[in-house]
Parts: structure tokens; C-alpha cells; sequence
């Protein structure tokens, strides 16, 4: 086995584009297209947002209870550009699938942020609220 180790990668057609071979050696994945640009891991009980650990992610805003948004450091080239995943829970040890977050883009378009509703729905309740574990990750092309 072979150890490359290098600070920069390059393309040699694209400085930025470098593809990689797949599974099964009949596809190719972009590099830079599949990473994600933002990730964030925090705990969002008490009224504020608090990360435990962070990439790209300059400060958080605290909208209103079960809302709260990211504020990248690096923007997305569009607001409709980029896609988001993420997932809470009420402590650190339970991830509840009746939770759900969405992300919508405040005033329509906003490359720079992200508005995340922690929402939950059930039977017998539906609503949104501060959740002690939050994680997200977003997808897409930067600025």
C-alpha cells in the first residue's frame, strides 16, 4: 500500500475540480461538488443556540422558540442552490423520528443563512420547540 501525503490537491484541467473514481470503478464523483460545506452539532434548550462543534458556521441567530438559524461564513452561490439535513432530540441520547426540521430562506432568497424550524407531530400534539441536540449539514455549491 501507497501513502500520499500532499497540502494541496489540484485539477489539472479545473484548479478546483477533481474527480474520483466509485464504487465499482464505472462512476465518478466530483470532489468538491460531494462535500459538505456547513455542519453544525449544538445544543438549542434554554432560549439561545450553543455548538458543540461547528464547520463554516460564523454565528447563530435565535429567531423564536423552536427556530433558530446558522449564519454562514462562507455564503452558497444561491438560496436555491443548496440543501439541508438535519436532525433533534430532547437530550443527547434520544433522537425522537416524529421530530422533523426544515429549512426555508428568510425573505425568499438568502445565500448566508438559514432559518431551521425544529418541529414535532403526533397524534395527540404537533408544534415546534427548543431541543437540547441539534446537528445540521448543508449541501451545494458556495459563493
Amino acid at each position: 500500500m501507497s501513502t500520499v501525503i500532499v497540502n494541496t490537491l489540484t485539477g489539472t484541467s479545473t484548479a478546483g475540480s477533481i474527480s474520483v473514481t466509485g464504487e465499482g470503478n464505472s462512476t465518478t464523483t466530483n470532489l468538491q461538488q460531494g462535500l459538505t460545506k456547513v455542519w453544525y452539532a449544538g445544543n438549542h434548550s434554554g432560549g439561545s443556540i450553543s455548538a458543540t462543534d461547528s464547520f463554516n458556521v460564523a454565528s447563530y441567530t435565535d429567531t423564536a422558540s423552536g427556530i433558530h438559524a446558522p449564519n454562514f461564513t462562507n455564503n452558497f452561490a444561491t438560496a436555491e442552490g443548496y440543501g439541508h439535513a438535519g436532525t433533534h432530540g430532547a437530550n443527547e441520547d434520544v433522537i425522537d423520528n416524529h421530530y422533523t426540521q426544515q429549512c426555508h430562506n428568510r425573505n425568499d432568497v438568502d445565500t448566508g443563512s438559514c432559518e431551521i424550524v425544529s418541529a414535532y407531530g403526533h397524534a395527540s400534539a404537533q408544534g415546534v420547540a427548543d431541543y437540547h441536540y441539534v446537528t445540521n449539514q448543508f449541501v451545494g455549491d458556495l459563493a
